[in-house]
């Protein structure tokens, strides 16, 4: 059964952390490369990282199918 997963854009990431402030478990600021990453993409319901994306200036964070 396929599933919605949190992925990041990075080309298009500002790395202002937000995502990370609203849901830590989800995301981390990697500022070494410049951008946000999913670390646990399950770590937080379906609510919390829509609302982490919703935060998100670029609008850098979409949803795509994964494996559960």
């Amino acid at each position: 059964m396929a599933i919605r997963i949190p992925k990041v854009d990075a080309d298009c990431c500002l790395a202002c952390g937000n995502c990370e402030a609203v849901c830590p478990e989800v995301f981390r600021l990697n500022e070494a490369l410049g951008y946000s990453e999913v670390i646990n993409p399950r770590g937080a319901s379906e609510e919390r990282i829509q609302d982490a994306m919703d935060q998100c200036p670029a609008q850098c964070i979409d949803w795509e199918e994964g494996e559960s």
